[in-house]
């Protein structure tokens, strides 16, 4: 908050309109005991020029180069005017608009916001977001079994993955969902690293089928075959999606005969930056026919008497609404300034803009690939195609590896044996639009090097 100094006599004078003798007359109720604590041992004061020194040496250790590291938190370009706009008085204290003649300004955004989520996922519905990718996969799975309910011969304590699902979302859904009593099936995905049609054909009829496009390991999954058998078995269909990759690939709503029936992601790439991990948002869209099941709020855009448009919120099925027992959801939040932002992000860079920065780093992580591979020993682990990540077998452990660019200032991808074991000597490796020729030509010098090559 501003600093904002007060006299002496300044002091006098409020302490006298409330008939207080002193300042700490104000805090009486405190426990004396407490007021006199010993705090010798926090260190004492230091002046406001030697703790600038000590922050900015601090945030200096935070420092790194090119990032080549991406599995869910990308380093996309964000317009100067994103956060510039987003950062305004305006949105500061933004929060629920319960009000809507004094919100318009926040429904209005919200409004456009789902508007283009609507457009980038080819669904009919979206909601006022939530907290990140897990948390969306988990209330989709929920609604999924909730939409589903009615639907004969199908288990609703069931809902399958499809191939692989990044880790951390798979995580969070099956700890938020299983004291519901729904299991996550985690099936295996086959050896060109896409999901395993075979095994999908074999997890019978679940409530709901997870697939994620593109998949952890960035690769284009077969999702028309996985719908298609999917609605065969009476399943609903959840996509998990980079919704940046939506500016090159057939959105959801498009897939199979049908389409997905839920379409979740985490918005990180849409203007959020890194940020040492978060925080981000969740996004959750779907059919009209599914709105009743739908977390979070929807803003409608309608007129008033004199013909005038305004906006409001039209659904809000959170527990802070109606009774707990009928909630969607008891989330209560959406996540307000990062949708802000993402929702500027996306005015800004407009569909061609999202389509370049698409194909600028699909392009990126293709050089990235083919530098890579050419040293020795060094080869792509999976051979389908892939959007902007891509999996690199080094031939040998990839942590210790990973360590030693990370020493020379290269964030050089994330090691993937913490997650699968038979990948122990693999890197997911990603490049975005940002990274340049010297950046990756330095990755592949390094590499090689670290490799003894």
């Amino acid at each position: 908050m501003p600093f904002i100094p007060h006299t002496p006599a300044d002091v006098r004078s409020m302490l006298e309109r409330i008939g207080a003798a002193s300042i700490d007359e104000l805090f009486d109720e405190i426990d004396p005991a407490l007021m006199g604590a010993d705090f010798g041992a926090i260190d004492s004061g230091v002046d406001e020029m030697t703790m600038l020194a000590e922050l900015a040496a601090s945030a200096r250790q935070d420092e790194t180069g090119p990032c080549f590291i991406g599995a869910g938190c990308y380093d996309h370009h964000i317009p100067a005017a994103v956060w510039d706009i987003a950062s305004r008085g305006e949105f500061l204290t933004a929060y629920t608009p319960y009000q809507a003649e004094a919100s318009q300004g926040t429904l209005q955004l919200i409004y456009e916001y789902q508007s283009m989520m609507i457009a980038l996922t080819g669904m009919e519905v979206a909601n006022a977001s939530v907290y990140d990718g897990g948390g969306a996969l988990a209330e989709s799975v929920l609604m999924a079994v909730r939409a589903n309910r009615r639907a004969k011969g199908v288990d609703l304590h069931h809902v399958a993955i499809a191939g692989a699902c990044h880790p951390h979302y798979v995580d969070a859904a099956a700890s938020i969902v299983r004291n519901q009593g729904i299991a996550v099936d985690r099936l295996d995905f086959g050896r060109d690293g896409q999901a395993c049609l075979d095994a999908l054909d074999a997890a019978g009829a679940p409530a709901a089928v997870v697939v994620q496009q593109p998949n952890f390991f960035g690769l284009i999954e077969p999702v028309d075959d996985i719908v298609r058998i999917a609605h065969e078995r009476g399943a609903l269909v959840i996509a998990v999606v980079n919704p940046l990759a939506l500016a090159l690939l057939k959105p959801p709503g498009e897939w199979g005969d049908r389409g997905a029936d839920i379409v979740c992601g985490d918005g990180q790439p849409l203007g959020i930056p890194m940020a040492s991990g978060g925080p981000s948002f969740g996004f959750i869209c779907t059919r009209r026919s599914h709105v009743r099941q739908l977390p979070g709020r929807i803003v409608g855009r309608t007129t008033d008497r004199a013909g005038r448009p305004g906006f409001t919120l039209t659904l809000q099925a959170r527990e802070q609404h109606i009774r707990r027992g009928k909630a969607t959801s008891n989330i209560c939040t959406n996540q307000g300034l990062l949708v802000t932002a993402a929702t500027i992000h996306l005015a800004l860079m407009g569909a061609d803009g999202l389509r370049r920065a698409a194909a600028g780093s699909h392009a990126k992580t293709g050089r990235l690939v083919r530098e890579l591979t050419a040293i020795e020993g060094v080869s792509q682990r999976f051979a389908a195609p892939f959007f902007h990540e891509c999996v690199i077998d080094l031939g040998q452990p990839a942590d210790p590896v990973a360590a030693t660019l990370a020493d020379a200032g290269l964030l050089a991808g994330l090691p993937l044996e913490r997650y699968y074991p038979e990948l122990a000597n693999c890197l997911l490796v990603c490049a975005t639009e940002k990274r340049t020729e010297a950046e990756i030509a330095r990755f592949g010098t390094a590499l090689a090097g670290a490799l003894g090559r």
